[in-house]
């Protein structure tokens, strides 16, 4: 249970008296504000802002990193989301991006070629259950490699990556996402590490991140309490999940650079979730560095117990 993995963190120092284990009172670089992604927006705002709206929001906030999530209506809006971007200097980051390549991801690759955009693909497979026997783990690690094969060598011609989206099932195990990225074996394809769909990895994340930093391309934070997913808290904002001072020390810790992914994916305004996530995030900060904590942010779209 992610308790006993809590109090194994304490151990670590990785939360509480983290004064002791300072390095200085300035934050991390990998949680400067240039560094932050924005994602999960598009399909979930309750304001359904515009490509231009939602890029100056973006530029309010001061998020200078964007990932695409969509469904199929927005797609026929790609081409004015890439320029709504580029007039905001808001650079595209990450597209979420089909398992396969049917229409929908072309009209994207087409996008992102002509614009010669060298964005991050995020692809989910499910991949079902656990394994149960050895021959039937090494097949699903082939199948599903076969299976992105195609994907990667797509990617790799317009100057893009792949990475591997955990989002539940077989295929969102840590350990099985690094062993389909070493089966496919291609320089373009990495993973992308969600917390929000992590609440089962808790116990083991330290271990798991070891395992995923060589192939991390990405990772998206959320408040995280133990089986907040199992307690209709599986999205929580920054500063609100008693593990979340922990996991950003870990992060901080693993000497990993990469983009950081701030979380919208609610129906609330997508700039109030926003800014309830950064105000979390600038709370958490200093106490990262061991500073004491100015007054803990009150969210506009969450109502703590």
């Amino acid at each position: 249970m992610f308790r006993s993995g809590l109090i194994g963190l304490v151990g670590l120092g990785l939360i509480g008296c983290l004064s002791a284990a300072a390095a200085g009172p300035k934050p991390p670089a990998i949680y400067a504000p240039e560094n932050l992604v924005a994602w999960c927006v598009v399909p979930f705002d309750a304001k359904k802002r515009s490509p231009e709206e939602r890029a100056a929001m973006l530029k309010k906030l001061g998020f200078k990193k964007f990932a695409y999530d969509w469904r199929a209506e927005h797609l026929p809006a790609f081409e004015r989301e890439i320029e709504a971007l580029k007039q905001e200097g808001i650079e595209l980051t990450a597209v979420w991006f089909p398992a396969n390549l049917g229409k929908e991801a072309q009209a994207l690759l087409a996008g992102l070629k002509k614009h010669e955009i060298k964005a991050q693909l995020w692809v989910t497979m499910a991949g079902g259950g656990p394994a149960k026997t050895p021959d039937e783990q090494a097949k699903k690690v082939h199948d599903h490699a076969a299976a992105l094969k195609p994907i990667a060598d797509e990617a790799a011609k317009i100057g893009c990556t792949v990475a591997l989206y955990n989002h539940g099932g077989w295929f969102g195990e840590p350990e099985n996402s690094v062993a389909v990225v070493k089966a496919l074996n291609r320089p373009n394809v990495g993973i992308v590490y969600n917390l929000h769909h992590g609440h089962d990895h808790l116990d083991r994340l330290p271990k798991a991140l070891e395992q995923m930093k060589p192939h991390l391309l990405a990772f998206n934070l959320n408040g995280m309490i133990p089986e907040g997913d199992k307690k209709g808290k599986k999205i929580i904002p920054l500063g609100q999940g008693e593990a979340d001072l922990a996991l950003l020390k870990l992060l901080a810790d693993s000497g990993w650079t990469g983009p950081v992914g701030i979380l919208g994916h609610t129906n609330d305004d997508a700039e109030e979730r926003l800014k309830d996530n950064l105000d979390g995030l600038a709370w958490l900060l200093p106490q990262v560095t061991g500073e004491k904590p100015g007054a803990k942010p009150t969210p506009r779209t969450y109502k703590p117990d």
